[in-house]
């Protein structure tokens, strides 16, 4: 046997020696991460190599049922069942202009001064305004503190203070002018910004639909109210289903109320695939492995191999996880269509062996690669 044929022999088994190498992940297996190198000698560990270990699920009638038993016995969080409650009310506060009206009594009507022949809409109108000590000055009842009080309180106390000069006033108050309390809108709605609060309740359906209502890239599945420091994640659709009105949640001066695009959601198809890209939930944050998979392009027919598709989750994370599906099963895809993807996962489809082999001698032989595999191909 010739030198060069000794040569392309020894080559071709140490290809193949790499290939198989690089073929051990099986449904059932354990996908153990790159072994780190040592500083001393550049060698690879296998100890540390050991230490951590990802298991492989599969994704079976089994893995749906547990899935979808787990769904559907989880309880809304405390912390998002704690935002429900009865209408608030309005209490006053720095900035609010207050009408205040004493009958039959004209004298005091001067107290309201001249009509505001201003027309910017941040000055106030005419009455009373709360200064930022949260008081009011009225003729006979001196100053009052009113800041943190509903219109009913106030009523009550200047009634209380104007019968000792007048007999059995009737006295009438009511906010003329909102200026105090506001929430804020961020992210996908069609107009954010602030809103401001009135003596009408406000839910967090109509901030939203104040502001414009969802846009179109928004993610009604991700919708965070920020209140006094605290993050509350809201699944808007997922309340509907479960019966919960999302009307009945009732904002608070300085709410925070953002809705995340479903930008942030993508789930990344990679490998043997017609397109590879980011693919983008549904509006209620839903996103099928199969729909994942067609939005991809579809199997390479020419290199995927089908019976390798895997998702990998929480790649970031200390405690990642794999799913694998073969999809060469019949009932591959009713399952597909059933697997639920989570933001930021990746669907990876695998490579077939031949395919795989040719890019390893690409990679090692360039330059006698066409005539190891034609003769590969010949046996």
């Amino acid at each position: 046997m010739s030198s060069l044929g000794l040569r392309t022999g020894s080559l071709l088994v140490f290809a193949t020696a790499t290939l198989l190498s690089g073929c051990g992940i099986a449904p059932g297996q354990r996908m153990v991460t790159p072994a780190a190198i040592q500083d001393t000698g550049g060698e690879f560990s296998t100890e540390a190599a050991q230490q951590k270990q990802i298991p492989i699920t599969d994704i079976n009638l089994a893995l749906l049922r547990k899935i979808n038993a787990d769904q559907t016995s989880a309880a809304l969080p405390s912390q998002t069942l704690g935002l429900f409650g009865k209408p608030p009310i309005y209490r006053v506060g720095a900035g609010d202009v207050l009408q205040i009206v004493v009958w039959d009594h004209p004298e005091l009507a001067a107290a309201l001064g001249q009509p505001n022949q201003s027309t910017r809409n941040a000055d106030a109108i005419p009455g009373f305004l709360i200064d930022e000590n949260g008081d009011i000055q009225f003729p006979y009842a001196g100053n009052m503190h009113v800041a943190g009080k509903d219109v009913s309180t106030i009523q009550r106390e200047l009634h209380a203070r104007l019968s000792k000069v007048y007999q059995k006033p009737e006295v009438t108050v009511r906010v003329a002018s909102f200026r105090n309390s506001q929430v804020y809108l961020d992210g996908e709605v069609r107009t954010p910004g602030a809103q401001s609060l009135n003596d009408i309740p406000m839910s967090l359906t109509m901030a939203i639909n104040q502001g414009g209502g969802f846009s179109a890239n928004a993610d009604r599945s991700r919708v965070e109210l920020v209140r006094n420091g605290v993050i509350y994640p809201i699944n808007v659709d997922d309340l509907i289903k479960r019966g919960r009105n999302p009307s009945q949640i009732y904002l608070q001066p300085g709410d925070l109320i953002r809705v995340a695009a479903r930008e942030d959601s993508g789930v990344y198809v990679m490998g043997e695939v017609n397109k590879p890209a980011t693919v983008l939930p549904l509006r209620n944050g839903s996103l099928t492995l199969s729909q994942a998979i067609s939005d991809g392009g579809s199997f390479d027919s020419n290199t995927a191999a089908a019976q390798q598709v895997f998702v990998i989750r929480d790649s970031t994370s200390e405690s990642p996880q794999i799913y694998h599906l073969d999809a060469t099963s019949p009932v591959s895809m009713v399952l597909a269509n059933q697997f639920e993807l989570q933001p930021k996962d990746i669907v990876y489809v695998g490579q077939g062996g031949l395919v795989r082999f040719n890019r390893v001698l690409n990679l090692l032989l360039p330059a006698i690669n066409a005539a190891v595999t034609g003769v590969v191909l010949t046996k």
